[in-house]
C-alpha cells in the first residue's frame, strides 16, 4: 500500500524537477529572431518599382507591433529585390512584397477580410497548424502581400492596413 502512494508522488516530484531544470536552462523558449540580412528570392512583381510601391515602402514604420515584442526592421541581402521590406520575427521573418500580379487564389467566391478599410485575401501555409500566414491586399492599384508568423498576432496586419489605406487609393476588387 505504501508503494502505491509513494510511486505517484515520486513521479510527480521527478516531473516537476525536470520542468524546473528545463525552465532554468531555457529549454523550450522560442529562438530569438534572426536579424542577419534576409535573402529574398526574386519573384514576378511587375509593379514593384512603381510610384505606388515606392510610396508604400517609404511610409512603412521601422517596427511592427506584435504580441510578444515589436518586430524591428530586418535588412535585406544583396541583391535587394524591389518592393520588399522585412522585419525580424521568430520563427520566420515578417515580409511585405508590393507590386505583385493578381493572386490566382482570388476568385468570385473568395472570402475577404476587411481590416482598417483594406480588403485582404488570407492564405496560410497549408499545414494543420500554420506557422505563417499571408495576407494580400486586393482592393488597391497594386497587390501587396504581408507574410507573418502566426505567433505575431494581428498587430502587423493592422498597422500595415493603416499604411496601405493612407498611401494607396481604394479600387474595385478584380477577381478575373
Amino acid at each position: 500500500m505504501l508503494i502505491a502512494i509513494a510511486l505517484p508522488l515520486l513521479l510527480a516530484v521527478a516531473v516537476a524537477a525536470i520542468a524546473i531544470t528545463a525552465r532554468v536552462r531555457g529549454v523550450g523558449d522560442p529562438a530569438p529572431p534572426d536579424t542577419r540580412p534576409l535573402p529574398v528570392a526574386p519573384i514576378d512583381s511587375p509593379a514593384a518599382d512603381g510610384p505606388e510601391c515606392n510610396a508604400l515602402l517609404a511610409a512603412l514604420p521601422a517596427e511592427l507591433p506584435a504580441d510578444d515584442a515589436p518586430l524591428a526592421t530586418r535588412p535585406l541581402a544583396e541583391p535587394v529585390q524591389p518592393g520588399v521590406r522585412a522585419w525580424a520575427a521568430s520563427p520566420r521573418p515578417a515580409v511585405l512584397r508590393c507590386g505583385l500580379p493578381r493572386p490566382a487564389e482570388l476568385t468570385p467566391t473568395s472570402a475577404l477580410l476587411e481590416i482598417n478599410g483594406v480588403r485582404w485575401l488570407e492564405l496560410d501555409d497549408g499545414v494543420p497548424d500554420p506557422v505563417v500566414v499571408t495576407y494580400i491586399a486586393v482592393d488597391r492599384p497594386v497587390y501587396v502581400a504581408l507574410t507573418t508568423p502566426t505567433t505575431a498576432g494581428s498587430g502587423p496586419l493592422q498597422l500595415v492596413s493603416d499604411v496601405v489605406r493612407t498611401t494607396l487609393p481604394a479600387t474595385e476588387v478584380a477577381v478575373r
